[in-house]
């Protein structure tokens, strides 16, 4: 409805302008705010850093991979071992620098007590890095 209009019998029609002052007085507000701040945000000091020289990475440590089936068969990096021999393994893999990291695979079907039996001899000889591996579950499939 327009104001001062003398003639009210008249239907007014939708109103087909729209407004935008308000909303440029907003954007020219916003526009000088981000004007005023953009020096702030560059502002660095000039700093003469000495040069030094780097060392290099340290190694990554090697990783072991630990199977043990259904039957309760332990497999040293898909090599199959027996018990004896996997004391002296875990005993040399201790002593290495950096540590390497042993990942347990255990079938679901094998026993827990074998698993246990493992991860003690790994604890026992002085590794610390150990980890479980699983497959993770897929989407759809049970």
């Amino acid at each position: 409805m327009s104001f001062g209009a003398f003639n009210h019998h008249r239907n007014p029609g939708p109103m087909a302008d729209i407004n935008v002052t308000p909303m440029v007085d907003v954007m020219l507000v916003l526009l000088v705010i981000f004007i005023l701040s953009a020096p702030m945000f560059t502002n660095s000091v000039k700093l003469d850093l000495p040069k030094a020289q780097a060392q290099a990475n340290p190694q990554q440590p090697a990783t072991v991979t630990l199977a043990i089936d259904g039957a309760g068969k332990i497999f040293w990096n898909n090599d199959p071992v027996e018990p004896s021999v996997l004391e002296a393994r875990l005993v040399e893999a201790a002593k290495l620098e950096p540590q390497p990291e042993l990942q347990l695979r255990a079938d679901k079907d094998t026993r827990y007590e074998v698993v246990a039996q493992v991860m003690a001899a790994a604890q026992s000889n002085g590794l610390t890095k150990l980890g479980f591996v699983t497959d993770p579950k897929k989407e759809g499939k049970k």
